[in-house]
């Protein structure tokens, strides 16, 4: 199928400058895709039963937002839709446009929708508009003026409105695979009929460093290949010294902070001390501020830990103390210790159960008083309305239990805490039970 004539841009000049020299284009762009086949790592929306080649097949494609890290295709699949649909391609960037710029775009769309020509309106960083500004599209991709391709690294959930959301079908985009990267650069040396001046580790070493960023793979490469021709090839430590690593993904403010912070939770939840440092790890070079990770590991110790190992929450205390009188990167290594703890700690949840049904009962039973054997009675009144009247003193009772009842009178006993029967809490559910037992024996 040919490809739809260049739409004007935002400034009314052609969308596509003539091409320069093949040998001034960045090797990144030399390589772009000619047709959706040519795009590696996405066969779960590309392949012969993705969501985007059915759509093709059926002639339907949907208003789309195509959510996935940086250097996965994004712009590239949504330039391609257009020509396979035999759509305009239009693109705008919400970091530079506006409403004037939308409007704008709205109304070449009519015009050309007028002209029995669809328009596929490319929005990259769809996200950094405004809700008012997302609403604006609202009735253009409900009556059919544009078909909507939205491309955004942020989590479409909390970044983009309901209504926007309803209307368009989100596509998840995969970072690329250490296979999709090999592909590239296995392109790359074809286009530049010559091998890469890298030994098989540090061929591995470049693969990581881009991190799933296909385009980052081959700027990287492009700087391998301006070295001289017959330049021996370079080991891992010299490719580090020839290329700055990239810095990791990382937002302390969006989607990644919530997914690193809850894979070192889970991490240690699932009592794995080598993922919980790893996650700690890539927080730290991300550059999460330690103290919010020191209050996440004290909240972890209370919650999942609890009485199983009663240590675990001063030491939480102590870790972040350590931290605050040492600051970074001493005090970093206090935090890495609690993190070994808390993940090989036996956990339970018991306290946290507890905390949160007692909550319940409290807001459900509203201002019972308490029975009154266990008020105090500091004035004569008091005495003789019953306040006190048959407290026992646990100290002065057989095995220094009482069984006394200590719940409201109208509400009856109720069980909240269950410890588990692992670490500390094993004997603490011992003692419970024969507490229990007691109770029973003395009410009878």
């Amino acid at each position: 199928m040919a490809r739809p004539p260049a739409s004007p841009d935002l400034f009314g000049a052609p969308e596509a400058a003539p091409a320069p020299p093949e040998g001034v284009r960045p090797l990144a762009d030399r390589l772009r895709p000619a047709t959706l086949s040519e795009v590696v790592g996405q066969d779960h929306l590309l392949g012969e039963e993705g969501s985007l080649a059915r759509m093709l097949a059926r002639g339907s494609l949907a208003s789309l937002i195509l959510w996935g890290p940086p250097g996965v295709g994004k712009t590239t699949i949504a330039r391609l839709l257009a020509e396979a649909a035999g759509l305009r391609f239009t693109a705008l960037s919400a970091v530079f446009s506006g409403v004037a710029d939308l409007k704008r775009a709205f109304e070449e769309a009519r015009a050309r929708k007028s002209n029995g020509q669809g328009t596929l309106l490319f929005v990259d960083e769809i996200h950094r508009f405004n809700r008012a500004q997302q609403d604006g599209f609202l009735p253009v991709v409900e009556d059919g003026t544009v078909t909507l391709v939205g491309a955004t690294t942020e989590n479409p959930s909390f970044a983009l409105n309901g209504a926007l959301l309803s209307r368009c079908q989100v596509l998840v985009l995969k970072r690329l695979d250490d296979a999709a990267l090999e592909l590239l650069l296995t392109r790359a040396e074809a286009l530049m009929g010559r091998a890469l001046p890298l030994a098989p580790e540090a061929r591995a070493v470049l693969r990581a460093m881009a991190d799933g960023d296909g385009r980052y793979a081959l700027n990287m490469a492009e700087q391998l290949f301006a070295l001289p021709e017959g330049s021996a090839p370079l080991d891992p430590a010299g490719l580090s010294a020839l290329l700055a690593k990239r810095a990791a993904l990382y937002d302390k403010d969006r989607e990644e902070h919530y997914n690193l912070i809850s894979a070192l939770h889970k991490s240690m939840r699932g009592s794995d001390p080598d993922a919980a440092l790893y996650w700690f790890a890539r927080m730290l070079t991300g550059g999460e501020d330690p103290r919010y990770i020191a209050r996440r590991l004290t909240r972890f110790a209370a919650e999942d830990i609890g009485m199983a190992d009663p240590r675990a929450l001063p030491l939480a205390i102590a870790a972040w103390e350590t931290f605050e009188r040492m600051g970074s990167p001493e005090g970093e290594l206090a935090l890495a210790q609690l993190v070994v703890h808390l993940a090989t700690a036996p956990k339970s949840n018991a306290v946290y159960l507890a905390f949160n049904e007692a909550m319940r009962a409290a807001r459900e039973t509203g201002s019972l008083m308490p029975p009154k054997h266990i008020l105090n009675a500091p004035t004569k009144l008091m005495q003789e309305i019953g306040y006190g009247a048959g407290y026992a003193y646990d100290h002065e009772a057989e095995e220094g239990f009482s069984g006394q009842n200590y719940f409201p009178d109208e509400m009856g006993r109720r069980q909240f805490y269950r410890p588990t029967d692992r670490g500390a809490e094993a004997a603490i559910a011992e003692r419970l039970a024969r507490w229990a037992e007691l109770r029973r024996k003395r009410k009878r």
